[in-house]
């Protein structure tokens, strides 16, 4: 069966015995067509379903009115949450956003990156996948002089606007919080630390393990994915030390439930005989039993801002505008899993 042909300005035409021009002027409402070859043309559209070629009015234009968003997953309450926020932003200002997730690629982000320029989106705000640490494809963006905005995962030397959290306190805020509740051995499930914001959760940490001179082993921080079966086989490798963790701190919170899993199963009291804060506020992490310890990024704050920002760019095209480096202060939710002091 063969494919059905698309129909064109040419085929409206041809059916009214207008010229191509005419049609096009009365499809964009031009107030040189009258009311009654306006509706004419736009009843035998219908009939024939045509469908416009957004891309080729972009071309003329200039303009898609196309926002790309890239993240990293979108399995994530965290990043659905920024997206749902951007668009709402955006929308409201005529703009549409089309969605690319990279699932942690390197390749896939690439690819992304050259999908959206090819459609010539009007700017593309991302967040980073863990895998980049080369960040060629976003200068290419940077070299095209399309806006781009990163929030939650983006590096310095980029030079763009970026919104995200201050990740270095908010590991602090977690130690201190585990200390406090009487934990003496500490152990991070990290990211990967050739990514900004898990690197500075890991210094963070460090510095606040140091300032209350607690061991500080090589053992005790595992780097990964943060996915669940990443939580999963790291809490394995540390109850399986000599000297085992008495609290866990996970830097996501698919870790975070995957070694809750493996503690429970294990028959391991928490948070009496290990403690456990992840990280995202996940909605599951308040349906676990017991409820974990977690870290409220703000989400729909960072998604609304990163809106903002591509807004301030686009709308200021011939202006040398401040770039905007928002970091948001994060809030700790201590939940059962982490607070000693209930029990």
């Amino acid at each position: 069966m063969g494919t059905k042909k698309k129909t064109t300005i040419k085929d409206i035409a041809n059916v009214l015995g207008l010229t191509p021009s005419a049609v096009s002027k009365a499809l964009n409402n031009h107030p040189r067509i009258s009311d009654k070859t306006k509706a004419a043309v736009k009843q035998i559209a219908e009939n024939l379903n045509y469908q416009p070629n957004h891309l080729a009015s972009a071309l003329r234009k200039g303009k898609s009115n196309l926002v790309g968003v890239i993240i990293p997953r979108n399995n994530s309450n965290f990043f659905s949450s920024v997206v749902e926020n951007i668009e709402a932003v955006l929308n409201k200002e005529g703009y549409n956003i089309i969605i690319s997730q990279s699932n942690e690629s390197y390749k896939k982000e690439c690819n992304s990156i050259d999908a959206l320029l090819q459609i010539q989106v009007d700017g593309i705000i991302a967040s980073m996948a863990n895998e980049t640490t080369d960040l060629d494809y976003y200068k290419k963006i940077k070299s095209k002089g399309i806006p781009l905005v990163l929030f939650d995962r983006g590096e310095n030397e980029l030079n763009v606007d970026y919104v995200g959290i201050d990740d270095y306190n908010t590991s602090q805020t977690i130690v201190n919080h585990l200390v406090n509740q009487g934990c003496k051995r500490i152990a991070h499930i990290a990211g990967f630390s050739t990514n900004r914001i898990y690197k500075n959760r890991i210094i963070g940490y460090k510095d606040a393990i140091k300032k209350y001179g607690l061991p500080l082993g090589e053992e005790l921080i595992i780097e990964s994915n943060l996915r669940i079966e990443d939580g999963r086989r790291i809490m394995k490798e540390l109850l399986n030390l000599p000297n085992r963790p008495d609290a866990v701190y996970a830097a996501g919170d698919y870790a975070a439930l995957g070694a809750l899993q493996v503690l429970l199963e294990a028959g391991i009291k928490v948070p009496s005989e290990i403690a456990l804060v992840g990280f995202s506020n996940e909605p599951f992490t308040s349906l676990t039993s017991p409820p974990i310890s977690t870290v409220n990024q703000h989400s729909a704050k960072i998604g609304e801002l990163a809106a903002e920002a591509f807004l301030n760019r686009i709308n200021n095209p011939n202006q040398k505008v401040t770039l905007n480096k928002i970091i948001l202060n994060a809030e700790l939710i201590v939940r059962k899993s982490s607070n000693k002091k209930v029990f």
